[in-house]
């Protein structure tokens, strides 16, 4: 059995691995997970909440969205944005988008450690 960086357990011999989703809800609604993470990180290596949308194949205005609803639930404010013009617009992260990253991606590591640790248990070498 292999564990493969981003995966759950794999066994090389057969074609059996472990996969999980994880998201956090606030009071039943989905605030974050890792679509919203992909475009966090994709807004914040393109420099454009637009450019950031089309990298990860979803529309501008379901960015926006996910963007506004992200930012109500958590009650923190994860992108600065410029409006464009003759110099153009852009938007960067914040400080506390960036903290908020990090400590999700603490705990998809921690998530998948503990479910790989289960899955040797339970399914053996």
């Amino acid at each position: 059995m292999t564990l493969k960086e981003g995966e759950g357990a794999v066994f090389r011999k057969g074609t059996m691995e472990i996969k999980s989703k994880l998201w956090i809800e606030i009071k039943g609604e989905p605030v974050f997970g890792r679509g919203r993470k992909l475009l966090l990180e994709a807004i914040d290596y393109s420099g454009s909440i637009n450019q950031g949308a089309k990298e990860i194949k979803v529309p501008y205005r379901k960015a926006w969205s996910y963007i506004k609803a992200m930012e109500e639930r958590l009650c923190i404010k994860l992108v600065d944005r410029q409006a464009g013009g003759r110099n153009g617009g852009g938007a960067t992260l914040t400080q506390e988008a960036k903290e908020f990253l990090k400590k999700y991606e603490l705990l998809e590591e921690g998530m998948r450690e503990l479910a790989d640790e289960r899955f040797q248990e339970i399914f053996g070498r």
